[in-house]
């Protein structure tokens, strides 16, 4: 984590550099300040600055590396217990399809929002519940 913390403060002063860089090209150019470039790789220097605060601080409050920056580590000490995930199941086909109606009806009519709504209820309760009824009950 050491690596990614250093490689962030690296990008961090590259961008900054490149947001002077880009200012003073703009002003030369055109004689005033392109905002929008300005701002964005400003911006993005900010964010890996604080990517790489938080990578610092997480790394020190571990009190060790991680295994994958130790050179005597297996593979199996970086494998992390995910979670279960459902093998067959189909309501997370019908919570994606709610939810592209949910956006449609905002980007096209609110009418449709309120069925993708009713779905999206619909397939939270059936794949929160998924276990509880059927071959899977308990």
């Amino acid at each position: 984590m050491r690596v990614n913390t250093n490689l962030f403060w690296i990008l961090t002063v590259f961008m900054l550099l490149a947001d002077a860089v880009y200012t003073t090209w703009s002003l030369l150019e055109t004689g005033a300040v392109e905002w929008v470039g300005t701002m964005a790789i400003g911006l993005t220097g900010i964010l890996s600055a604080f990517l790489a605060f938080y990578l610092g601080r997480v790394h020190h409050s571990q009190g060790a590396e991680l295994p994958e920056d130790r050179l005597d580590a297996n593979i199996d000490d970086g494998d992390p217990e995910i979670g279960f995930f459902s093998p067959w199941s189909w309501w997370p086909l019908v919570l994606g399809f709610s939810c592209a109606m949910l956006v449609l009806g905002l980007a096209v009519g609110v009418w449709v929002s309120f069925i993708g709504v009713v779905i999206l209820i619909v397939a939270i309760v059936g794949w929160t519940f998924e276990y509880y009824r059927g071959y899977f009950a308990r």
